[in-house]
């Protein structure tokens, strides 16, 4: 299967809770994630083409759990496997730099 993202995905093998950091309710977990975007499986439906203000947390460099905020925008969704579940797809659309470098460093670290 050839690979047609912009930047390649990592898979999270551990739970990675999401939540709306507007609301503070959860969003659901990440499947996966890249540079510059992530595969959400989320709780509930979400809206074509929305925006959010996302929160998780990440391990960084050093080995402390970071807060990552992002902005993030829907570019598509559809039902999971699992009943009560979906799929959606986001995009980044604005990260702060310490966040970004977090990310990075999590892509990098294969010990997982």
């Amino acid at each position: 299967m050839n690979e047609h993202r912009r930047a390649p995905r990592k898979t999270a093998y551990m739970t990675i809770p999401v939540s709306n950091a507007m609301t503070g309710q959860s969003m659901g977990r990440i499947g996966n994630l890249s540079i510059d975007g992530m595969l959400l499986v989320c709780n509930h439906a979400v809206a074509d083409d929305a925006l959010f203000q996302l929160a998780f947390e990440l391990v960084d460099a050093d080995g402390a759990t970071r807060v990552i905020e992002i902005g993030v925008h829907e570019q598509w969704n559809e039902p999971a496997n699992v009943p009560g579940q979906f799929w959606v797809g986001f995009q980044f659309i604005d990260v702060a730099a310490g966040d970004l470098a977090t990310i990075e460093s999590w892509l990098g670290d294969n010990s997982d």
